[in-house]
């Protein structure tokens, strides 16, 4: 589907592009605002599992072993969120794609005749999860899920203007608001959270606009977020009742910390853009 949209959005610019080579550039100096909609895909963290500290020297790479020695999280991880205590009941599978809407204001200067560079500061929202859940032995759950809510971004563009026709790249800061959030079905230890809020980064991306009068402007868009999210952790303490030979206090008995190993949200979006050009 994704193919499909490109392809056909790539057989439109270069229709228009054709059509317009011989023309005369239009103007495209000046202040503009806007909107744009479309298909925002959260890419997987391919392999992502919880880390875990065990002595609490900051370094989340340890395995948890039980008093008899034995590794605790041997059945493994999974993505999404747990169905069940147990590995064999598997995971939920994250909601990593979603409809994007957002807002946008800018401004462009035309130089050297069809060379054009500008700034653009947009708002948008979506809901994209993704969780990553650990099983152990007793049986138990333990799942990390954070959400993106929504983005600012603050890019520059930059481009080459053809008749009513504009193709170019853009880039610039990102920062996104993030949700965190920890479950577990273990009722045996307590498990104070620490860290949070948002995600901040950067997105790149290519773009085509056309205008069909000289204040409405159409184009298309893709866009590549990447936000870095490595705050979020909790400890597996003693809950007032916690065995000394629970295997998250055998090492240290202030607990064991908790950490996910993939620290970046990662997002392609695919927009169509609308724009009032003063």
């Amino acid at each position: 589907m994704k193919t499909l949209l490109l392809a056909t959005a790539t057989a439109a610019a270069l229709t228009l592009a054709a059509g317009a080579a011989n023309a005369q550039s239009a103007n495209w100096t000046g202040f503009y605002v806007g909107a744009m909609a479309g298909y925002a895909d959260r890419t997987e963290n391919s392999g992502e599992t919880i880390g875990f500290d065990t002595n609490l020297d900051g370094k989340y790479g340890d395995t948890v072993n039980t008093a008899a020695g034995a590794n605790a999280f041997s059945p493994g991880f999974c993505g999404g969120s747990f169905k069940s205590n147990n590995a064999g009941g598997g995971c939920n599978k994250d909601d990593d794609t979603d409809i994007e809407i957002g807002i946008r204001a800018g401004a462009d200067y035309q130089f050297a005749g069809d060379w054009v560079v500008g700034a653009v500061v947009e708002y948008s929202q979506l809901q994209l999860s993704d969780g990553v859940t650990a099983f152990s032995t007793t049986p138990a759950a333990y799942n990390f899920t954070r959400k993106l809510r929504d983005v600012f971004a603050v890019r520059a563009r930059g481009g080459y203007a053809f008749g009513d026709n504009l193709v170019y790249a853009t880039g610039g800061y990102a920062q996104g608001t993030v949700r965190h959030s920890f479950r577990t079905t273990n009722t045996v230890n307590a498990f104070p959270a620490s860290g949070g809020g948002d995600a901040k980064g950067y997105q790149l991306g290519l773009g085509f606009e056309h205008k069909f009068t000289p204040h409405i402007v159409l184009g298309g868009e893709f866009i590549r977020t990447s936000l870095k999210d490595d705050d979020f952790g909790v400890r597996a303490t003693n809950n007032g009742t916690t065995a000394a030979t629970n295997p998250f206090l055998l090492v240290n008995s202030g607990g064991t910390g908790f950490l996910r190993t993939a620290d970046h949200i990662r997002v392609n979006s695919f927009r169509v853009t609308a724009a009032y050009r003063f």
